[in-house]
């Protein structure tokens, strides 16, 4: 059996791992929800200020990324995105949210709106840096 890396895979390659893992999944949770879903928020001019992506499985929301562009940033558009994931999320069924956030990006902001942190991984990606997985009951 052979072993190759690759640091450019293709979406086909992707596909194929995502798709077995998801069969082996299937297996021991049944057909589960799952969904992938994003917001956004516009300037006036239609350009984005603003996007969160995320999704769900089962019964969990699981933010992956959440954006402001600088000229947005100060006027409330972060939490708009999240209050927005996290109805969309709880119309869905879901109990509880997940995220993670690096020790130079967001952790404030998220407790503030309730996220705790569950778990940290010290000098993670670099000594200096630190990374905060947070959860959220959703009520």
């Amino acid at each position: 059996m052979d072993i190759t890396i690759t640091t450019n895979p293709s979406d086909e390659d992707v596909a194929d791992i995502r798709n077995g893992v998801i069969a082996h999944n299937v297996a021991h949770l049944g057909d589960v929800f799952f969904t992938e879903f994003a917001c956004f928020t516009y300037y006036e001019d239609g350009t984005k200020s603003g996007g969160l992506t995320a999704e769900i499985l089962g019964q969990w929301l699981s933010i992956k990324f959440l954006w402001v562009d600088d000229g947005a940033k100060g006027k409330g558009i972060g939490s708009q995105l999240l209050n927005e994931a996290e109805q969309f999320a709880k119309e869905h069924h879901c109990h509880s949210s997940l995220l993670d956030t690096f020790s130079f990006q967001a952790r404030p902001f998220y407790e503030r709106h309730g996220y705790q942190v569950k778990m940290t991984l010290h000098e993670h990606p670099f000594l200096s840096n630190e990374r905060y997985f947070l959860t959220k009951a959703l009520k």
